[in-house]
């Protein structure tokens, strides 16, 4: 989903978020690069536009769209968190073999589910490991 900065403006105010430089670039680079990135990843990629940018920024304004459902938080990996601005509901595939992430729709009743056998669901993930297709061949 490719997105001007206005609308990417009208996405923050929407959800009460102050549309800064800083913020605006990072969810706009969530949106283009649909790569689920680490906050590393970002940092490499977009410093070099924008010269006062740092990892704690990054690390704040991730924290903040998270925490106002704008984006989504993977940890497929104990050690690693990568970021999704996909917010439909949709499974996961990571490459045992080239470490890629992959969007996969899914047709699971309970993806997305408010509430399941009682329970109150605010979240739901669901991850795939194995080869992907390009490294199968």
């Amino acid at each position: 989903m490719d997105m001007n900065d206005q609308e990417i403006k009208i996405i923050l105010q929407k959800k009460g978020v102050k549309p800064s430089l800083h913020r605006i670039k990072i969810l706009e680079y969530l949106y283009v690069k649909k790569n689920h990135p680490t906050v590393d990843i970002i940092y490499r990629d977009i410093s070099g536009d924008i010269p006062t940018l740092s990892k704690t920024t990054i690390y704040n304004t991730l924290k903040l769209l998270y925490e106002k459902n704008i984006i989504r938080m993977l940890t497929i990996e104990e050690n690693e968190v990568k970021y999704d601005a996909t917010m439909t509901n949709h499974a996961h595939f990571k490459c045992i073999s080239c470490r890629k992430l992959y969007d996969l729709p899914v047709r699971n009743r309970h993806l997305g589910a408010t509430e399941i056998d009682g329970h109150s669901v605010i979240e739901s993930h669901l991850y795939y490991r194995g080869t992907c297709k390009f490294c199968k061949n």
